[in-house]
């Protein structure tokens, strides 16, 4: 490694040398409307003479771009991006060593993509750039007052289950950026901590290029928060409640629904300053429906259950940033983040158990009894980040940032067996308690400068992460006898990831038609897995991989386009899914990880087409995932009223599917949004070392469909409706899940203030909306349990914005702990 960081150290000192000072041109590409920057945008440079091309370039994350080592001369530069209306900048004049700015060059929205309805123009619900689709959050009303998770479940790319299971194109994990920047925590976590009012845009990467970190299978997800220039103070604040519940299930505790969040972002000069801080609490009531079967020899037994299955979820979380400009070269910030977190899942099953006996068919045993059962996961999350960029005088940029993070996890299962409800006759309980304090670091280093017609990019990156766990596992089986542990169940596991990075990348507009990226990512990471118990064992894991990179996009003329891309990821195991301790997750189920568990490695390849008219986008895009390794949670019979699930690499997968967006705005009143995705879907290996071989199979849909309707200057009605297909697993499959929603906003102060009614999970009693099924099956045992969740819930939101036009919010978030909570 040491050999590849000198390498790279010395091209920098070898660019630097070689491009000195000369001719140059420099400028910022931004959407006219909320000038945000437009990144990928094509910049074309020609000589006024003649009109032949001297040189092309694409902007960066910021919209800049800049060229070189130019003669002196006269020349244009031509501006595109797909949706927007080009411009020209005409008569520049460039002297020997001269540099000239053009400042910011703004692209207005071509017609197609402008909201008649509206005195401003607002951009489409989606548009592209050369390596992702870019969702304007504004265009989905039902999420604002919500949460990012609200907002994710109206792409077409997108889908999210009934137990807040995300997946990309089929795929769970991803990367999630925010700004840009790894945050790397579990993405239901985060996501559903982020206020929907506060963000911009939501990027899908769907073959992210070698600058990204290489994890995430299904590729990147990118939050970019509210943009703007304009000094002085922007104030964004939100309420929400939730109406008392139509239907709660006869749960032991009603649910309690309510919020509220706040960003302040303070613009002076040189200074940059944002604050926030948020607090939730969103409970859901529920209910729980299950049959399971085992035999063991000629044993068959059966325990059909139903009860409880509600949450109670409370986050809250203060953010500060620090922005500092000391020269118009050089940029510093700091960021510091605090938040906790407390879910409590409640599950109090009764059980129906009969056993007979396969050989007679008689009759061996009928019992009846009463789980209640309790889990709770606690979070505490501290963290910081410093990060200095600097542009020298010949445009390139070199940037370092640096960030700790010191979390601390803990929580329990309960599993308290009883004659019946009321009894307190104890026929078995089961304590599971775990505290986990977690430390982590990344250390990280970027350099870009512009060489011939593109930009080349070279990076260096160091992670480091340590997840110390106790785990001790009690029961007794009588009432008034003490509880005992057990030494086979009970340890400590010690997990540390080490992970050295190193990448280039080269983006470059061959003419004002072609634009593509290509790079190659490095990696050398190290796994250190450490269980203490009644013995000692060591699971150490070394990996050294390339993952390449490639995105091509290609403009036919002003409305057709063509892309492809591809990209090699991986997706890392967590420290549960490595932890071979059991706990006892319900009275049914045990549930352990594997400490030989293999990450996966995923291949993504893609080609689509996309087209951009006056009233209407469209479009459509083919795709495969190949995965290596590819982990699945699955079930063996651990006692007759017992399975085992266990978390392991259950062989090789693959998708191919195509997906499609439609924007459409038939009337000025009217504007409708849907997406959808199919995929074919095949998973083949085997489970319990070669014992049972896995060969299934799915063909899998999913659709989101968003309208909108203008009912009146400040009155806007939105409907969304969410529906995923049944889809095939290792050993069995899960259901259809849909979700209907409404929303009725209403705008007050010229837009400061609005008010949104959300209809959430509409079921008017027939529909069976927010429900899911989960079954699998082997050899000798049969589960499925349906999982029916809260319907038809109320929801009131009230925000306010002092000016609207707030600075980009740029905010710390979990790296390392979110993900193992």
């Amino acid at each position: 490694m040491k050999t590849v960081v000198g390498a790279i150290l010395s091209l920098f000192f070898s660019f630097s040398q070689l491009y000195g000072q000369s001719a140059a041109i420099e400028g910022v590409v931004r959407d006219k409307t909320d000038q945000a920057p437009l990144e990928f945008a094509t910049v074309a440079l020609h000589r006024t003479t003649d009109s032949t091309l001297a040189n092309g370039a694409v902007t960066d994350a910021k919209g800049r771009f800049s060229f070189t080592k130019l003669n002196a001369g006269r020349y244009y530069l031509l501006v595109t991006f797909l949706g927007y209306q080009k411009q020209i900048v005409s008569d520049i004049t460039l002297t020997t060593d001269g540099l000239i700015n053009v400042g910011v060059i703004s692209l207005p929205a071509s017609p197609g993509l402008l909201q008649e309805i509206q005195v401003s123009g607002q951009k489409a619900a989606v548009y592209h750039q050369l390596d992702k689709q870019v969702y304007n959050v504004r265009q989905f009303q039902s999420a604002v007052g919500g949460t990012a998770l609200d907002v994710l479940k109206n792409l077409p790319s997108v889908t999210v289950d009934g137990q807040d299971g995300i997946r990309v194109r089929g795929a769970s994990g991803f990367l999630v950026l925010l700004n840009g920047k790894p945050v790397q925590g579990d993405a239901t976590v985060l996501l559903s901590q982020l206020p929907a009012n506060g963000i911009e845009n939501i990027e899908i990467l769907t073959t992210p290029s070698a600058r990204y970190d290489a994890d995430g299978r299904a590729g990147i997800i990118n939050i970019t928060t509210r943009t703007g220039l304009d000094e002085g103070v922007t104030l964004i604040v939100n309420a929400q409640g939730g109406l008392p519940s139509l239907n709660d299930f006869d749960n032991q505790e009603r649910p309690q629904r309510y919020g509220s969040d706040a960003t302040l972002n303070i613009k002076k000069r040189k200074w940059d300053i944002s604050l926030g801080a948020s607090y939730y609490q969103n409970d859901l009531a529920g209910r729980r429906v299950g049959d399971v079967n085992t035999t063991l020899g000629n044993r068959f037994t059966s325990f059909p259950s139903d009860g409880e299955r509600s949450t109670q979820k409370q986050a809250y979380s203060g953010r500060a940033t620090v922005s500092y400009n000391p020269t118009k070269r050089d940029a510093l910030q700091l960021g510091l983040y605090h938040g906790a977190r407390t879910d409590y899942r409640r599950a109090d099953i009764t059980y129906n158990n009969t056993t007979i006996d396969r050989t007679t068919g008689q009759l061996v045993g009928r019992t009846t009894y009463y789980n209640a059962n309790l889990v709770k996961k606690q979070g505490t999350f501290s963290l910081g980040n410093l990060d200095y960029t600097h542009q020298f005088s010949d445009q390139s940029t070199i940037s370092v940032s640096g960030l700790y993070e010191k979390d601390q996890l803990s929580g329990f299962t309960r599993n308290l067996n009883l004659r019946n409800s009321e009894s307190n006759d104890t026929l078995q309980y089961t304590l599971n308690t775990n505290e986990r304090p977690l430390t982590g670091y990344r250390l990280k280093a970027d350099y870009a400068r512009n060489l011939g017609k593109g930009k080349l990019e070279v990076g260096y990156q160091y992670r480091y992460f340590s997840d110390q766990g106790a785990f001790l596992y009690l029961q007794k089986d009588r009432p008034g006898q003490p509880l005992i542990s057990f030494p086979d169940f009970s340890g400590t596991v010690l997990v540390k990831n080490m992970i050295q990075s190193v990448y280039g990348q080269y983006a470059a507009t061959v003419n004002p038609r072609l634009s593509y990226t290509a790079g190659l990512r490095y990696e050398y990471a190290t796994r250190d897995l450490r269980i203490e118990g009644p013995t000692v064992s060591r699971f150490p894991l070394t990996l050294r991989n390339l993952f390449p990179s490639a995105n091509l996009l290609y403009k036919l003329n002003t409305q057709w386009q063509l892309k492809a891309g591809y990209s090699r990821r991986v997706q890392r195991t967590t420290s549960l899914e490595l932890n071979p301790l059991p706990e006892r997750e319900h009275s049914e189920t045990l549930e352990q990880g594997d400490p030989n568990l293999l990450p996966e490695f995923v291949s993504l390849a893609e080609a689509g087409v996309i087209y951009s008219g006056k009233k209407s986008s469209v479009f459509a895009t083919l795709y495969y995932q190949g995965i290596q390794n590819v982990v699945n949670r699955v079930n063996s019979v651990y006692a007759d009223t017992i399975l085992n699930r266990i978390y392991t690499n259950a062989g090789n997968a693959r998708r191919i599917g195509l997906e499609v967006g439609l924007d459409l705005k038939p009337t000025r009143w009217w504007k409708l949004y849907t997406g959808a995705n199919l995929y074919d879907y095949r998973i083949k290996g085997s489970l319990f070392n070669n014992t049972v071989r896995v060969n299934n199979s799915s063909l899998v849909y999913s659709v989101n469909v968003n309208s909108s309707f203008q009912l009146a200057p400040s009155w806007t009605l939105q409907t969304t409706l969410n529906y995923l297909s049944l889809r095939a697993t290792a050993q069995g499959e899960d259901s259809r899940f849909f979700s209907p929603n409404a929303s009725v906003k209403k705008g007050f102060l010229g837009g400061r203030l609005s008010a949104i009614l959300q209809w959430q999970n509409i079921s008017m009693g027939w529909l069976a909306s927010n429900e899911q099924c989960i079954s699998t099956w082997g050899r000798d045992f049969y589960t499925t349990t349906n999982y029916i969740y809260e319907k038809d819930v109320i929801m009131l939101s009230l925000t306010y914005q002092l000016n609207q036009r707030g600075k980009k919010l740029k905010f710390a978030e979990s790296e390392f702990g979110e993900k193992e909570f």
